[in-house]
């Protein structure tokens, strides 16, 4: 294995909300659907097995206004659907009795919903591949994959190796390492930033677990929501700007080339016109805290812009097609003895150990 970074898990497996989703969103029939249950069961299984920090917490869906209400029917249907244990519609008097303090209309309840520490499931993944005699080797960067023969030469910073098979999962940077091995352009990734903002450990208990709003059927964002992660802490976000860097964890990083490549990408000026309303919202939550706090409070009522205080971020790797397109389910690209990971967005960490029984199925047999 070959990592790029000093460690396993520095980008977006180690800044992610850490929620090991149970599958309500996810379209019946689609990879994310049948992968996001599967995996779901497979890593809180695997995280107990390990002792690593998980906690089987429960989620709330919460309709806060009438127009969502059509919606929060269709996730009932698609949780259904898609075979995901437990879930349970809510009126409005039962919702407080699984969270106090919020408030709304109607619910669904997911208690097969966990969150975990992602960092510390690849940090246990790693040891596992190093156990059975695989090496890992940081501080490594491919450049390019490309086919010889029936092998594969994976060309390096001053040498290359050759591979009977070989997968690429480059999150960020998946469209630049496909091309560079003689892939198509499409989809690109475009980088979205997401800044999630804390509550103060006084106001922590306004939230014993997850609470969500009903998201956008039209956008791959769940919405502003409330987390509760394994070590405590609260969280309030996340925002969805577009980054000026593929690592854009501090606001202020900008790099020219990731700036230019989302550009001079076709598909982002329309998702810039498509979008431009709801661009101009996420960027008033992200400048001004107390937008961001009134927007929770819609089904937090106690909630108060006081609360907040600055909290961690990440970037999300998003898959844009040329016609503008948000591209939503996992995607694979395989050549021969290359299979390329294109788009796995959320809730890929969740569906990771059975997301990669369908990547090694794609690989040759003699691999």
């Amino acid at each position: 294995m070959l990592e790029r970074e000093a460690a396993v898990g520095r980008h977006q497996t180690g800044h992610n909300s850490g929620v090991v989703h149970a599958g309500i969103y996810y379209a019946p029939g689609s990879l994310k659907a049948r992968l996001a249950v599967e995996g779901a069961r497979e890593l809180v299984a695997y995280a107990e097995e390990r002792g690593l920090p998980l906690r089987r917490c429960g989620k709330l869906i919460v309709a806060a206004r009438p127009a969502d209400l059509p919606r929060l029917d269709e996730l009932e249907r698609r949780a259904h659907a898609n075979g995901v244990p437990g879930v349970r519609r809510l009126a409005a008097a039962e919702i407080r009795e699984i969270e106090p303090h919020a408030r709304g209309l109607a619910a669904l309840h997911s208690p097969a919903t966990a969150v975990v520490d992602f960092g510390a499931v690849a940090a246990a993944l790693a040891d596992d591949v190093r156990a059975a005699g695989g090496e890992i080797r940081t501080g490594t960067a491919v450049h390019a994959l490309r086919r010889e023969g029936g092998r594969v030469r994976v060309a390096l910073e001053g040498g290359a190796l050759t591979a009977g098979a070989a997968v690429a999962c480059a999150g960020l940077w998946a469209d630049r390492l496909a091309v560079a091995g003689g892939g198509r352009r499409e989809p690109a990734i475009v980088p979205f930033r997401g800044a999630y903002r804390a509550l103060r450990p006084e106001r922590a208990h306004l939230v014993k677990a997850l609470i969500y709003p009903v998201p956008d059927p039209d956008l791959p964002f769940l919405g502003v929501h409330l987390t509760r992660d394994v070590h405590d802490e609260v969280h309030v976000g996340p925002t969805a700007l577009l980054a000026p860097a593929r690592d854009a964890y501090r606001l202020a990083r900008l790099v020219p080339r990731d700036l230019a490549d989302t550009a001079r990408w076709p598909g982002t000026w329309r998702v810039a016109r498509r979008w431009w309303r709801t661009g101009l919202r996420e960027a008033g939550w992200a400048l001004r805290p107390g937008t961001l706090a009134r927007e929770a409070a819609r089904f937090v009522p106690d909630l108060r812009p006081a609360d907040l205080v600055a909290g961690p971020a990440g970037v999300r790797a998003q898959a844009v097609a040329r016609d503008g397109r948000l591209l939503d389910d996992f995607a694979l690209d395989a050549d021969g003895p290359v299979v390329h990971v294109r788009n796995a967005p959320s809730p890929a960490a969740t569906a990771s150990l059975a997301l990669a029984r369908v990547i090694a199925d794609r690989l040759p047999a003699a691999a």
